[in-house]
Parts: structure tokens; sequence; C-alpha cells
């Protein structure tokens, strides 16, 4: 598709080293620090199961345990590892209830050889878990290679969430019947506020069902005997989002997910999560998904349910740009990037559907072999569906005009009800109808040389490159802080979690960060 917009190849390469330039300080903050969340996640990989019973998962009581003696900025696992020799403990889990208990305490060793000691039985237990992932991985590539991917591109994305796993489970095994291709379990409102992943299967979520690995396991092993019985892949979709992204990141990669909501400042600008938690979090969960080869959704569609979709177009090539250098740097490769943007230009307006059009084949151009994330209406939808329907239509149209790699069904319902069965019946089909009937059309759709669509992309470019050069003079956080994105003010010294930071001491020491860059 390279070419249709006819993008001056030298702005393209000014944009994504301005964006380089502009992330690149906060990739250095992230390397430099860590967080409550990335420590259990280490401990997860090490073994760490279970909840006391209050339902505070054990890994959290021994990293509250191991920071109350000797702080995070070691990092967890030398001191964990260091306890196990000297206690003769060989489980990791039975030493956190042992620590909870008050039975335990826990030092950074002076000795390098119990140093190096600690090291390699940490190595080792983190080492089981990545394995674990690794096979998961490799089971995803079997199944997909004996039941095939869907035929047709875009893949058409739909959400399951009642708030009870096991009525989530039919529901999503009838939406993937009914045509959807890859099954996203949207997440208990407020639970990326949690400090704690909740364990166990679920049943009483809020508008959504909690991420837990039981959940996950659950829904994973319910699609894989629905693409065996379709004879195609059904991909699952989660959070790895709020103030437990790196945990929720490992326990998608341990159960074979396929995706993941995992953007750079969504959790920032719109849940008020401190942004260097959030930098640090999303950096070490995007390893771990590089090594799980999990897709990672990005959250630019959000912008625009917040600032006016035309004047912010440009703050989403710019969040793009961002997102995809934070990606590479941790690992992902191109076809791991569902980087995201949305229809959410108002109606009303005239030639709203070109400028949809002219936004959309900006970012295919931009980002030609990412499976992007295309988001349907929500801003203006009006409670009519007939409308609602004529609009997602539309919608639907622009993903096939310009080739989007996962399509999110829209619902004519949105804004009134939480969809039923029936509801996202009519959108499937309304989506079949028009893919089917499109096509390959985006072969054919060649914008006007010199054109309206054209010269608004152009227009949409160069604004992104000006915004970027004032990150890059300004910092990236500061740009955050004066509501930059989505017209949300969030300082870098506030937000949710902050306490759960901590800047590494010449001796920090993490296994799974160890492994994951090597």
């Amino acid at each position: 598709m390279a070419g249709k917009l006819d993008l001056d190849p030298r702005v393209v390469r000014e944009a994504r080293a301005l964006a380089a330039r502009a992330g690149q300080p906060v990739v250095d903050l992230a390397r430099s620090h860590t967080t409550v969340s990335v420590e259990r996640a280490v401990l997860r990989l090490a073994g760490v199961r279970g909840a006391d019973q209050d339902g505070i998962p054990w890994v959290n009581r021994l990293v509250d345990a191991v920071r109350a003696d000797v702080g995070l900025e070691h990092g967890v696992a030398v001191p964990v590892f260091h306890a196990m020799r000297a206690t003769g403990v060989d489980d990791v889990t039975v030493l956190a209830q042992k620590a909870a208990a008050g039975a335990v305490r826990f030092g950074v060793p002076l000795k390098k050889a119990d140093v190096t000691a600690a090291r390699r039985m940490a190595r080792k237990a983190t080492g089981d878990g990545l394995r674990t992932i690794d096979r998961r991985r490799a089971e995803r590539e079997r199944m997909i290679k004996r039941y095939g991917d869907p035929a047709q591109r875009p893949w058409i994305y739909l959400i399951v969430a009642t708030g009870d796993i096991l009525e989530d489970i039919p529901q999503a095994q009838a939406a993937a019947r009914a045509g959807a291709d890859v099954i996203a379990v949207i997440r208990s409102t407020g639970q990326s506020l949690l400090d704690y992943v909740p364990e166990g299967a679920t049943r009483e979520g809020f508008a959504g069902t909690y991420a837990t690995q039981e959940n996950f396991r659950l829904m994973r092993a319910a699609l894989d005997e629905t693409s065996k019985e379709l004879g195609r892949y059904v991909r699952l979709t989660n959070y790895a989002s709020g103030l437990c992204m790196p945990e929720i990141a490992a326990l998608a990669g341990l159960e074979r997910l396929d995706m993941m909501l995992n953007d750079s400042m969504y959790g920032i600008l719109f849940r008020d999560i401190n942004p260097i938690r959030t930098f640090v979090d999303q950096r070490f969960s995007r390893q771990v998904h590089a090594r799980a080869g999990i897709i990672i959704n990005t959250g630019e569609d959000n912008y625009l349910t917040t600032a006016d979709a035309v004047e912010a177009a440009h703050t989403v090539t710019v969040s793009q740009l961002l997102n995809e250098f934070f990606a590479h740097e941790a690992g992902l490769a191109d076809w791991q990037l569902g980087l995201g943007h949305a229809f959410e230009i108002n109606p009303e307006l005239p030639e709203s559907f070109r400028l949809e059009l002219a936004h959309a084949l900006l970012a295919r151009e931009l980002f030609p072999d990412a499976p992007l994330k295309w988001m349907p209406p929500t801003k203006h939808m009006t409670g009519d569906v007939f409308r609602g329907n004529l609009l997602d239509g539309f919608f639907n149209l622009v993903g096939a005009l310009t080739g989007q790699g996962i399509l999110l069904v829209g619902m004519m319902t949105e804004a009134v009800v939480t969809p039923w069965l029936s509801d996202r019946d009519i959108a499937l089909q309304n989506v079949r109808y028009v893919l089917t009937g499109a096509g390959n059309l985006h072969e054919d759709f060649v914008p006007a040389p010199g054109g309206f669509i054209q010269r608004r992309a152009h227009a949409v470019l160069a604004e992104a490159v000006d915004l970027l050069k004032r990150i890059e003079g300004d910092t990236l956080l500061n740009a955050i802080a004066d509501g930059t994105f989505g017209i949300m003010k969030r300082p870098a010294d506030r937000g949710k979690g902050l306490d759960g930071v901590a800047k590494h001491a010449e001796d920090y020491y993490n296994p799974v960060t160890e492994a994951l860059e090597s």
C-alpha cells in the first residue's frame, strides 16, 4: 500500500528520529528504576502462587516483606533466594507464607559467594517460568499451523465481558462461531487501580471480568476447543495495564494469551497512574510480550474520546510513533504492534468520512507492517441504534478501504446498554457484509493526487513533526504534565503508584530482565 499518500520519506524519517529522541530519556528512566509490580512479576515467574485467606496474593506479601527489610532498590531476587539458602526452604511460596507470618527476615548478602549463589538460584527459578512461556508460544505456533489463521484481514475483534467468567465462556464461543477472530475479555471496572492481581476464577466483576491467571486459563482452554471445532485459531485478548501491568503480562505469557492491551500512556492519562511507574512497568511488560509472541494493542483511540478528533489527530500520530519506539526498544517486532486509532470524528462535520479515510490511511502507510487496531465510533453514538448501525457500517468500510489489521466490532447499542448476544450478532452481520462485499477494495482505492485526502494526511504528519520537536525540547514527561495528549494533565511527581517506584542501587539484580535483554 506504500505510496498512496505520496508522503515525503524525509519527513517520515524525521518523525521517527524525533520520536526516538523524545522517548529515549523515558527509556533511560525505565532502565534505572524498578517497581513493586516488576518485582512481583519476577517472583511469579519464579513460581510464587496462591493467596492468603484475605485474597491478597502471597507474592504481594513476599515483596512487601523484602521491601520492609531492605527496600526495593536491590531487587527482590537476591534477598529472597539468599533467604531460601539460609533457611533451607525449597519452595518460594512457602517462603512467602513464612515471611508473611514474620518468621523470615531478609537482607542483602555481603559475601560475594553468597550473592553469586543467590543469583544462580534466581536465574534457575525464573528460567523455569520463561521456559514455560516459550513452550506456550511454540504451542500457539503449532495450533495456528494445525487449524490455520482467519482467511481475511482485518481480523474481527469482539468484546465479551459479563463479570462472570463462566458466563463469558459460552458467549465468547458463540461470538467465535458467528465470525469473531479475536475475543477480548474486557476487564472489571477499577481493576487497573488494584495493586494486586486477584486469585482464582471470578464471578462478580463490574462491567467486565477480573483478569486473573485462572480466568485466563479457563477462557484459553474454551477457545482452543472452539478453534478445533471451527478449523481456525481463535485469539484471546486481555489487559496488561494499570498498577499490575508486569504481572498480568507474565500471567498472559504463562497461559498463552495472544494479544494484550498495553499502551505506554493510557494508564497515566485515563487512570491517573504515576507516569514514572507506568513507563517502568510498560517496558518490562513489553519485554515479556516480546518473548511470549504476544501482539500489543495501544490506546490512541482513547485520546479522541476526550479531545476533538480533527484538532487532535496529530497527537494520535505522535503517540503511535512513540509507542513504536518504546515497543522496538523492548524487543517487539512490527508484527506485534497493534497500534491504535479510531473513527471518532463528529459525523455531522462536512467531509467527515473523507477525513476518517485520510487519518486511517496515514496510519496504514506510516506503519505498513503493523497489524493496526481500528476502533469504532463511541463518542458520537447517540442511542439511536439505526443511526449507530449505519455509522458502524461506514467505520467498517474505512477499515476495508485502508487495509487495517484488527477491526474492533462496533455496537449499535454503544452508550445505551451492555451488548446482548443479539446485538453482537447484528454487529457481526454488519462487519461480514461490508468486508465480504468490499473484498480487496483497498487495492483499487487510491486518493486523487494532491486531493483532499492526501493534503489532510500531509497536514497531520506535519503537525505531528512540529509537536515532536516541541516534546523533544521540553521532554515527554513535561508534555504529559501539560495536557498534550487527551487534554489530561498528569505531572510526573503525582499519581497513583508513585510510592511503589524505586531507583536501582549499584547492585540491583533482576534475573528476568537479564534473560530478556540477552
